[in-house]
């Protein structure tokens, strides 16, 4: 039996949110490259076994003073800029991780302190691949209620950090980087028109990490038997993905009374390109209404959506006016959905380019080192 969590009690026919916009966007990616051609050096595969199941080519890996705090910071500066807001003009900060930083403090303080803000709340938000559309969805809610004015969301990733790559089902999918947007009150029309989340929890252990929590937490015996790095059941995870993102899609359209054929772009989760395939065909619309990064980029988990959205919006592919889906699954199995009319102007974008990276600090605790820093290589 599914769990399923919505915006509305069952029955009733939702009036449409008005009041809460997108209005600042901003990436952040690391500039090492892994190809398939790399990893056919690491493990059993090649670069056409690769492309033929998921349609990755490349990917991108966080370098050794990289962290998901110092990714996430950039990519909300960045937003930010693009915003055109002061820092302290933020109320609340969602990071939406699996690999953060530490799991105590949350990775979110450490970049409220990175961006200079002074006054927001800021905490981390955990629903894995889905975890960005969660964070829209609370975002959205203390907004609608009049508790925040602007929400920064970042989406943020180091999974590479995490992989076996000994296990070729799982090394070869995943990459690094972070994405971020601002959300914003304002008596307009547009902006954000339903948000569609569901659960269903029978799939907790389809992906998951077993040891590092209360359950099973960290010993030598851990770190020998490999428990530390993500494993996943990939035909059923592929079962629920393309099952329920096209359902969750369409939940999230039909409370708008709008159709699919009415939306201009729909930005899925950038798993794997059959998936994103099978949606569009459930949904009865051609691929080019379906954005996809996921050949130079990879899954980068909670970061997918929001940074495949900065980059739409950049390269010309979202305009004013335009209807657009934002659409997740991850483990769990969570999945949500967003509808929104798009209302900022594309041309602001530009402002992202006047934050630099080497201007946001992360800061370290003082007096400790890793154990086991992660090499350069």
């Amino acid at each position: 039996m599914s769990t399923r969590a919505t915006t509305t009690p069952s029955g009733v026919a939702p009036a449409a949110l008005h009041g809460v916009h997108v209005t600042g966007w901003g990436t952040y990616l690391p500039s090492d490259v892994l190809t398939n051609h790399d990893l056919a050096q690491l493990v059993d595969t090649s670069d056409e076994w690769i492309r033929s199941r998921t349609g990755i080519r490349e990917r991108r890996v966080a370098a050794a003073h990289e962290t998901t705090a110092s990714m996430a910071a950039i990519a909300a500066a960045r937003a930010i800029a693009v915003a055109g807001l002061d820092p302290d003009e933020i109320d609340l900060i969602l990071l939406a991780t699996l690999t953060p930083d530490h799991w105590m403090p949350a990775t979110a303080v450490l970049v409220k302190e990175a961006i200079g803000n002074t006054r927001a709340a800021a905490m981390d938000v955990m629903a894995a691949c889905s975890g960005f559309i969660y964070g829209y969805a609370t975002a959205h809610a203390y907004i609608a209620s009049g508790m925040a004015k602007h929400v920064l969301i970042i989406g943020a990733e180091a999974l590479t950090r995490f992989l076996d790559y000994t296990d070729r089902d799982t090394c070869v999918l995943f990459g690094d980087g972070a994405g971020a947007v601002i959300l914003s009150a304002a008596d307009a029309p547009g902006g954000t028109l339903s948000v569609e989340l569901t659960t269903e929890p029978e799939g907790a252990y389809d992906i998951w990490i077993p040891s590092g929590g209360s359950m099973s937490p960290p010993s030598a015996e851990t770190v020998a038997r490999g428990e530390h790095y993500m494993r996943m059941e990939g035909r059923e995870t592929y079962r629920f993905a393309t099952r329920t993102l096209a359902s969750t899609a369409l939940a999230a359209v039909s409370k708008t009374g709008l159709r699919p054929k009415d939306i201009d772009l729909f930005i899925p989760h950038q798993a794997n390109m059959r998936i994103i395939e099978t949606v569009a065909k459930a949904l009865e619309l051609p691929m080019d209404r379906m954005f996809v990064n996921l050949d130079r980029l990879g899954n980068t988990s909670a970061a997918s959506v929001p940074i495949a959205l900065a980059e739409a919006v950049d390269s010309g592919r979202i305009q004013v006016g335009d209807r657009i889906v934002l659409l997740a699954f991850g483990a769990g199995f969570t999945s949500g959905a967003v509808t929104l009319e798009w209302t900022a102007d594309p041309a602001s974008g530009v402002r992202a380019s006047t934050v630099r990276p080497e201007d946001i600090v992360v800061r370290k605790p003082a007096g400790w080192h890793p154990v086991a820093p992660i090499p350069a290589a």
